[in-house]
């Protein structure tokens, strides 16, 4: 980008506010550093890595990003063989440490955040060097007496030297107090000496390192603690050599691990600057803006970044998709110059990574270059210098302009004659837009508000003026010119009628037209406004009708389905008191099955029925199938397939009754039911087309679907079955059971081979469990 245009946009006030966000100096370094990239995939990959950092913020937790210096000139005079200093030193291990805290920290974090923990992953820990510098400098920066058991015993003997000159001298204090121009022990020349004054110098003796200004006192160190002295200054060499080699062994493992190091500075820095991206954004109440190569711009509620929250006044602004150019017309101190510096601003914010101050859901272009022309147009005085700066600024961009340019041209031919001016911006505007630039341009000229309408690709905007309070709104209209206000304002100020008639009688009438069209256009935009509030606020009441009414819909399920249990739950335990009732009654009947002369399979058939009639029950209740539906309209014959509903039973039907009841054969039971008792299941089949016959039906035409065998000699039961048999086929039924009981099982036998030979009888089976088992053989019949 050209750094004229970032200059003209005050780009550099961005980077000054981010670079306040950054932690660190070399996060800092950074944020000055940043400029607006022109590959998409890079401004993607930028935005991405702050709206990662702006998950963290949201989790309301801080990146310890405290401690880390800029020790990379450190490091690189430690490799050419320098000797750091012990704060130095000290300054590489906190950052080692910072790293390692950004590491844990990005570590623990559960969220999805794959660009920012993988350059955590990066950082090198180097909890040795940490260590080691650490176990010999302390916090205050000062090599500790611990660093090595050599500078621990010259320490120890600095404080004995210490203690005898002290020791020496304090005796000097005492003894030869009136001496001495105050009785204390102070330091000249990194030696212990004591204030004498100056008539005594030879009664004390000694050498003298200083004396105070009017000379009166000589600072004095007497002979006797000369040689002490000495051995304190022998020692204190001693310790700041072992000082140098511990710091010389430091600064050798610092160069040791130069790579790593600056990888970790390097690092460290991203993620300081991706976080003050992001805190930016919370500082601006920013959004995230989903970026295009096609040149399209769409930003609602957008605000200028550099002005106060609370008195920007936010827009919408659409560039791009149904028309390339907007030129904004209406008088001076309106807003358009703050509109035209916004949407170039949170441009170049977008293409440098950072979010924009809008609502959610914005969309900015990435272009390959900004082109802007704008100064300070507001003066009275413009002159033909001003006129040649922005023609020469003109001439310029048109140079470079392409289909993937913004092109801001703020008050785009003033300062020449009107005519002239405008039929200039009128033709620049075109080349600019025949090149598939993006282009807003703001204007007075008058001329132009027509030209909006004159162009498939421009469209006209203002920024509104209340005429009530003579100021502006800085409410940005799209669709709608800017129409001069000078005559309401003129009345409002108090200029009388007689002069403003007047002066409307001078305009001419294609001048008057255009203004009854703007007048007519923000009406009709006022009045949309409107309709679109009380649209809004109707849809808004909808809406909570809707989750009302959801709320009472589920509320009715769930005291639905509370019902259902309860009601299972009663049913459940009526079911199990009558189960008992029935036991009981069931056993006392059976003690005295003798005396009744009851048979035992007709005890078993019943229980079984009476467990099959218990019911299931469901929390919903079954819907009805289609088949169900018509099945339970269909007419039903004698022979045809059908369950008893209230037993759940299969079983077939003997005769019709009358319209809405049926005799049906149940197990051993014949019952009577309703139609809407029973469900079809299988219609009679017939295979063969039968011809019509005369039938004989005798007296025993009426007989049970049943032939009861047990106790009967086999000869007699043979007998018996052929005469029953003859009388179900002629009675039509499509199957009979015959009880022949288990005993032996000779009388199974011999009806099984009976049904074999016989040629009526399609098909022989033994009895299921609710039929009466094996003790019964179910004949179907043809």
């Amino acid at each position: 980008m050209n750094e004229r245009i970032l200059r003209v946009l005050e780009f550099n006030k961005i980077i000054d506010q981010l670079s306040n966000m950054a932690a660190t100096s070399i996060g800092k370094d950074l944020c000055f550093r940043l400029s607006p990239s022109i590959e998409i995939a890079e401004v993607k990959k930028l935005q991405a890595e702050t709206e990662e950092a702006s998950q963290i913020l949201r989790l309301n937790a801080a990146v310890p990003l405290g401690g880390i210096f800029d020790i990379r000139a450190s490091i690189k005079r430690s490799v050419i063989g320098g000797v750091l200093t012990a704060e130095e030193c000290l300054d590489v291990a906190t950052t080692v440490y910072g790293g390692r805290q950004v590491k844990g920290f990005m570590e623990k974090l559960e969220e999805d955040l794959p660009i920012l923990k993988g350059l955590a992953e990066q950082i090198v820990t180097l909890r040795d060097l940490e260590t080691h510098i650490k176990s010999c400098i302390d916090d205050n920066g000062h090599v500790m007496d611990s660093a090595s058991e050599r500078l621990r015993s010259i320490r120890a003997s600095i404080r004995t030297h210490e203690s005898r000159v002290r020791d020496r001298l304090e005796s000097y204090t005492k003894s030869k107090s009136k001496m001495l121009s105050d009785a204390i022990i102070t330091i000249r020349n990194d030696r212990y000496v004591l204030p004498v004054k100056h008539e005594y110098r030879g009664s004390v003796g000694g050498i003298v390192h200083d004396q105070s200004a009017s000379g009166a006192t000589l600072f004095m160190e007497p002979k006797a603690v000369v040689d002490l002295n000495n051995q304190l200054q022998e020692a204190r060499a001693k310790e700041k050599s072992e000082v140098d080699r511990i710091l010389r062994e430091l600064s050798n493992h610092i160069a040791e691990n130069d790579q790593a190091l600056y990888a970790n500075i390097e690092t460290l820095a991203q993620i300081d600057f991706i976080v003050a991206r992001a805190k930016l954004g919370v500082q601006m109440k920013a959004t995230l803006p989903s970026v295009n190569d096609e040149g399209i711009i769409k930003l609602k509620q957008a605000r200028h970044p550099l002005l106060p929250i609370d008195e920007a006044v936010a827009n919408d602004i659409e560039i791009g998709e149904n028309y390339s150019s907007i030129v904004i017309t209406g008088p001076n101190t309106g807003g358009k110059t703050v509109a035209l510096k916004m949407v170039g601003l949170c441009t170049l914010m977008a293409q440098s990574g950072l979010r924009i101050p809008a609502l959610d859901g914005g969309v900015v272009a990435v272009f390959e270059d900004v082109f802007a022309d704008i100064g300070d147009e507001q003066s009275i005085e413009q002159n033909l210098s001003t006129f040649s700066s922005h023609m020469t600024n003109i001439v310029s961009i048109l140079e470079q302009v392409n289909h993937k340019s913004l092109v801001l041209f703020d008050e785009l031919g003033a300062g020449t004659d009107p005519q002239e001016g405008a039929a200039l911006a009128m033709s620049i505007l075109d080349d600019v837009i025949y090149r598939g630039a993006r282009v807003i341009a703001t204007t007075h000229y008058p001329e132009l508000k027509a030209y909006g309408y004159n162009r498939d690709q421009v469209v006209n905007a203002s920024v509104e003026f209340d005429v009530q309070t003579l100021q502006p709104t800085y409410r940005l209209l799209l669709g709608v010119p800017g129409r001069s206000n000078a005559f309401e304002i003129s009345k409002r100020l108090g200029l009388s009628d007689s002069i403003i008639s007047q002066a409307k009688s001078h305009i001419g009438v294609d001048s008057k037209s255009v203004e009854n069209m703007i007048a007519s256009l923000e009406e009709s935009r006022r009045q949309a406004e409107t309709d679109y509030r009380e649209a809004h606020e109707i849809l808004e009441t909808s809406e909570g009708l809707k989750k009302d009414l959801e709320s009472a819909w589920e509320q009715f399920e769930e005291k639905r389905e509370s019902l259902y249990r309860k009601a299972e739950e009663k049913a459940e335990k009526a079911l199990q008191k009558a189960r008992e009732e029935a036991e009981a009654i069931v056993s006392e009947i059976r003690n005295m099955k003798t005396d009744a002369q009851l048979k035992e399979h007709e005890w078993i058939e019943a229980k079984k029925m009476f467990e099959d009639a218990r019911p299931e029950l469901s929390s919903k209740p079954p819907a009805q199938t289609q088949n169900e539906k018509d099945s339970s309209v269909e007419e039903l014959q004698p022979g045809d397939e059908i369950k008893l509903l209230k037993v759940n039973q299969k079983g077939s039907v003997l005769e019709k009754v009358n319209d809405n009841e049926y005799l049906v054969q149940v197990g051993i039971m014949k019952v009577k039911v309703t139609r809407n008792e029973i469900k079809l299941l299988n219609k009679k089949q017939n295979t063969t087309t039968e011809k019509p016959m005369a039938m004989v039906k005798g007296s025993s035409y009426h007989v049970k679907t049943e032939l009861d065998l047990r106790g009967e000699r086999f000869e007699d039961a043979l007998l018996r079955l052929e005469k029953y048999l003859d009388d179900a086929l002629l009675a039509g039924y499509p199957k009979v059971s015959i009880i022949h009981g288990k005993g032996t099982g000779a009388l199974r036998k011999g009806v099984k081979e009976f049904a074999q030979r016989h040629p009526n009888i399609s098909a022989a089976r033994p009895g299921s469990q609710g039929e009466g088992g094996s003790g019964v053989t179910i004949l179907e019949l043809k």
